[in-house]
């Protein structure tokens, strides 16, 4: 079998083999270039923005091959819309190579409404971006905690926390305009000390403005000579003041005399 092989000379069969390999080595290299498209590189098309049936058809016209590699939400970008792709626009690869897409989905997913009453506006809002939801309408109510949620409204009607909802929606937020709707008589401070007259004012959901106190060391313990809003007005007439609202005050170390009237003829409070 082997005589064509062992009749020859040594050397010729060293040739041959040499030969032999150059050959397949030779034929190896071209096949590789081949095989791998050496220098033959395209331009990627760019397809941001693009809706996905548009950027499929630019891209395999260009000899690429197209793959949906992720999906997300984004309520500022059409449905089925491309909003990222690998390699990039513009970049130069090898032909017959895949491009990546990350296409903007056709339906928003559904989330769970968060639970804001109670909670600040920036508060609130943050809690809502982080829901993937956003703030509607914003409206006002009295109250005195200024620009806390009261309600949380969609479509006009009152949403409860944990209901489920698609990203995007937007919630109308009802605050607290910071003034109260139930109105008092200005109470008197005069006599009072600091800390007296915070229980006080602490019962109406009202608080301290300026507080001026000249050498006053123990401002607890203070006592107020002057208040503003004064207890009456130019017709010795009660006035009024609303939960939310500011009293400013004046502090001295030594109790002022005071003009007390006795609380039966004090005028009850008014919505």
């Amino acid at each position: 079998m082997f005589k064509f092989i062992t009749h020859r000379p040594l050397w010729v069969n060293l040739v041959t083999g040499i030969a032999l390999a150059a050959i397949i080595f030779i034929f190896f290299i071209f096949s590789l270039n081949w095989c791998t498209h050496h220098d033959q590189s395209k331009t990627v098309p760019a397809v941001l923005g693009k809706s996905y049936a548009t950027a499929a058809e630019l891209l395999e016209k260009a000899g690429f091959e197209v793959v949906i590699q992720d999906s997300v939400y984004t309520d500022t970008t059409r449905p089925l819309t491309v909003i990222k792709q690998v390699p990039d626009a513009d970049e130069v690869v090898k032909v017959n190579r895949t491009v990546y897409l990350t296409i903007n989905r056709a339906i928003a997913p559904v989330v769970e409404m968060p639970n804001l009453v109670g909670y600040s506006y920036r508060s609130a809002e943050m809690a809502l971006k982080n829901a993937g939801l956003q703030v509607g309408n914003i409206s006002y109510k009295p109250f005195y905690s200024k620009n806390a949620v009261l309600e949380q409204n969609y479509e006009g009607k009152q949403i409860a926390g944990g209901t489920r909802i698609q990203m995007g929606t937007k919630i109308d937020l009802v605050l607290a305009d910071g003034i109260g709707s139930q109105k008092f008589p200005v109470p008197s401070l005069i006599g009072k000390t600091y800390c007296e007259a915070r229980a006080i004012l602490n019962e109406m959901n009202i608080d301290f403005g300026v507080v001026i106190a000249p050498g006053v060391s123990d401002t607890c313990n203070g006592f107020i000579w002057k208040q503003s809003p004064e207890r009456f007005d130019e017709d010795r007439k009660f006035r009024y003041i609303s939960s939310g609202q500011l009293m400013d005050v004046w502090l001295q170390t030594e109790r002022p005399e005071t003009d007390s009237i006795p609380a039966a003829v004090m005028p009850p409070p008014v919505q």
